[in-house]
Order: structure tokens, then sequence, then C-alpha cells
């Protein structure tokens, strides 16, 4: 048995975060060279809080996915007793409801209070909490009590030695389990020098563990430098953030790999763990830098996917031979599924494969309008659709209950609408009832909207429900028997 013992912040190097650069193939690598401790890129609580959480089986990874399908956050077991989740947030409760999300999948929870960007200040974020102590007591007071994980956070120096100090000494009575310090003032750049004395005297002042940033520009060059910033900050551990993004092996007591080894074990992981290739390029291109003019950097600056990165530094056999592992390893779990699917099948449920084309109706006609037309004539109760996704493939497949019959697709759709459209026709079909495809000849319920439509231009109604605007009608019809369908996962 694993025993998960507490993550403990002190004589560690440290994986900065950094927004783009932080992602799961960056983390990854950091720790392969030996990085202690890795935190993500900065994530925004509002946009978390709209995230699902999924098992990716074919990735064996745990996503937060966007309404919009978009990963925003990714991450594995490899990483879970090592990543720090770093959060923007100005709001005691939505941090709470994010950190709660997220907290059986990382290691500890930090709160961004450093970053003088404007899409962090604006909201209140980051450097902006800086002047805003009582806020930053709430916040961090919440999170200390309401989760299991060790809870940290990340600040800049404010213009006096003093009011630093007597910061942390506030932020320690929170009971965080350490403070990470970016030497430098919210409006100082990596040009300017990092302030050292200020860093010491907040690891002198308080007793919870200082972490030091900001070394990059002026200590760290190779892995030796880690111990000569620590010693300077008197920290007890230290965060690296630029310097690791050029080179992550500076995390190597044995010292750097040879760049182009870097990235292309920064590619595999990148492939490995399906990175977007925007991503993958920017990331490529801060460890190029100066090298960007090169033929190399030209290369992949034209890439304009993860095959064509991978062609520009000589790993098309990798990408193939690993795309052919994913696509062999997803229809293994399809077929499970469908076997197991198969065996839990209702057997009173009436099934045809079918799916819904739209251009085969006519403008705002659709299958579900015509079955709520027929129950509405026959006097039956509206049809009742469940709709669930299948985690796998984010499918969807929609079941309609008709006069006490279940009716649905075999196959599984790209949307809960089209499901939804699928399982209508099922019904129909099965009926022998018209479904109003383009093809059935005369539509009278499309004669039924003309005649809805000249009584409200004969009425004087010019502004309401025309055409689609008996869409008002069409979506009600057709969104009103959405009410009582819970989508559920499977």
């Amino acid at each position: 048995m694993t025993v998960n013992t507490p993550l403990c912040f002190r004589g560690k190097n440290i994986l900065a975060p950094m927004v783009r650069v932080g992602t799961l193939p960056m983390r990854l690598l950091a720790l392969d060279y030996g990085a202690d401790i890795v935190y993500c890129e900065e994530l925004i609580d509002i946009k978390m809080m709209q995230c699902k959480r999924v098992v990716n089986e074919i990735l064996e990874t745990v996503d937060f996915v966007a309404p919009n399908e978009r990963v925003v956050f990714r991450t594995c077991e490899r990483e879970r007793h090592r990543v720090i989740f770093q959060m923007g947030s100005a709001d005691a409760g939505r941090a709470l409801a994010v950190a709660k999300l997220v907290e059986s999948d990382v290691a500890g929870i930090d709160i961004n209070m450093g970053c003088p960007k404007e899409y962090s200040t604006k909201g209140g974020m980051g450097a902006a909490l800086l002047s805003d102590p009582d806020k930053i007591e709430s916040i961090l007071t919440t999170l200390v009590k309401g989760i299991c994980k060790p809870v940290t956070c990340k600040i800049r120096i404010l213009p006096s030695v003093e009011d630093t100090v007597d910061l942390v000494k506030r932020i320690e009575k929170t009971g965080i389990a350490a403070i990470a310090v970016h030497g430098r003032k919210k409006e100082e750049r990596p040009q300017h020098p990092v302030h050292c004395d200020v860093i010491k005297a907040i690891s002198e002042a308080v007793s919870i563990p200082v972490i030091a940033n900001g070394g990059s520009h002026d200590f760290i060059k190779e892995y030796g430098d880690i111990e000569t910033f620590q010693k300077a900050t008197a920290a007890s551990s230290v965060m690296i953030a630029r310097a690791a993004m050029w080179n992550p092996s500076i995390f190597r007591k044995e010292g750097p790999f040879p760049l182009r080894k870097v990235m292309q074990d920064y590619i595999k992981y990148a492939v490995r763990y399906d990175n977007h290739y925007t991503n993958t390029k920017y990331c490529l291109c801060q460890m190029l830098r100066e090298q960007l003019e090169t033929a190399q950097g030209k290369k992949l600056h034209v890439a304009q996917s993860t095959q064509e990165i991978c062609e520009a530094f000589e790993m098309s056999e990798f990408y193939e031979e690993t795309t052919a592992l994913f696509e062999a390893k997803k229809t293994s779990l399809e077929t499970k599924k469908q076997d197991e699917d198969d065996q839990m099948e209702d057997p009173n449920v009436i099934k045809m494969a079918v799916r819904f084309d739209k251009r085969e109706y006519p403008p705002q006609i659709t299958p579900k309008m015509y079955l709520l037309e027929w129950c509405r004539k026959e006097k039956h109760p509206q049809p009742v659709y469940e709709t669930v996704q299948r985690p796998l493939d984010r499918l969807f497949c929609s079941v309609v209950t008709v006069a006490d019959q279940k009716y649905r697709s075999a196959l599984w759709d790209k949307s809960k609408k089209l499901a939804e459209q699928a399982a209508a026709i099922v019904c129909l079909r099965t009926l022998g009832v018209p479904e109003g495809k383009l093809c059935e000849g005369e539509n009278h319920l499309i004669n039924k909207r003309k005649r809805e439509d000249q009584e409200h231009l004969n009425n004087g109604d010019h502004g309401k429900d025309l055409a689609e605007p008996s869409h008002k009608k069409a979506s009600f019809a057709e969104e009103s028997s959405d009410m009582n369908a819970p989508k559920m996962q499977w």
C-alpha cells in the first residue's frame, strides 16, 4: 500500500508555475531531471469551476474539461504526490470550490499572489491581492480549514522590507505550509536585480518554509548555482522559472543534457500525453531562444501540428508508433465498453442504427418536433429524453420514452442534440409515423407554421414568432422535453 506522506517544502528544488510552460509534459520532464516538486501554470478559479473531472483511459490521465471540451488541466499518477495546483483567485468561496474539485489528484494547492500581468490583476487576483491583506487572510484560512492537502501561496515583495515581513507574518498565521517569494516588486521585471536581502529577512522572520524565487537572471546558470541562491536568501528551498524553461535539465546534479536531447525528451511527453501542438511549439521555442533562426528553428516555426513538430526533430517514427498504440488502445476499450453495454442493455429498449442528418430535413423541422406533435395528437404525455455521455470518447446516447416504451439509436453521437434527434427518429420509424424528411413530400408541420405565421402577420404581430420565430415555439417544443432529461455519465 502506498503511504501518502505530507509534502515537505524544505531542501527542495522546485519547478515554478509558468503560464503556457507548466503543462504536463514540462512538469514530468522536470521530475525526470531531478525536480522535487512541480507547480502547474496558474489556472483561474472561474474557468476551473466550469470544468468536469474526466478519467482519460486512453492516456491514463485525469482531465479537467471545460464545457467547450478543451482540457484545462491534465495530470497523471506519476506526479500526483509532487504537483502543486496553482490557482488564480480573489474569492475564498470559489477558491475552496476549485480546491475541492482537484484535491484528490494533486499534492497541494497554491494561490498566486505575485503575478503582475493584467490578465491576473484585473480581476483582483495575483499581485493585486498584495494590497488587500484581509482578502489574502480570508482565502488562505478558508483553504487551510477546508481541504486536507497543504496550502501555499506565492507573493512578490512590497516596496519596504518591513511591510513585506509584516504581511508574511500575517500570512503565516493562516496555517499555510510554505510561502514562495519572488524577490522583486510587482513593477520590476526579470532584468532588475533580485532582492536577496528581502527574501533573507523573510526567511529569518518566520518559521514556515520560505521558497526563494527570481534567481534565474542573476544566479542560476547551472545546478550548483541553486545552492548559491539558497544560501544568499537563507531560504528553505528554491523555485526555478526561466532557467528551467530554457533547459529543464538544470535540475540534474550531474549537469545539463544537450538541448537537442532535452527537446526530444519533451516532445516524447507531448506526444504521449496528447499535448496541444501550439503549447508544445511555444515551449520548444522558449528552449531554442537564440537558435530560432537556425534551420531547426525555422522547421519548428512552420510546423502546424504535433506530427510536423516530430518531423522537424526527426521523430516521425516515434509519433507513428505512439499514435498507433493509442488507436489500438481506443479500439480495445471501445470493444470492451460495447460488450459491457450489451450485457447491461435493457431488453425493452427498441434500437435502430440511425443518425440525424439535418440536410435531409426542411429548415426549422426536426424529428423531435414531429414526435412531440404526434404525442399531442394521440394525447400521450410529451416525450422524455434521458441522455448519457460516455467518458471514453465523450459521445452521447439518448433514450426517449413515449407511451411507456423506450427507444434509442444504436449509434453514439457527438452532441446531446444529435443523440436526442436520433432517438426520436427510432421512435417515429417504429410507430410508422412520418418524421419530416424532405423525401416524404408535403410537410404538414411546415404548413402549420406558415398558417401560424400568417395569423401573426394578419394580427400585426410582425416582430414575434415568424418562421423560426416560430423558433420560440419550436425551440420550446423541443427544449421543454429536455427539462425532465437528467444528463448522466457512464
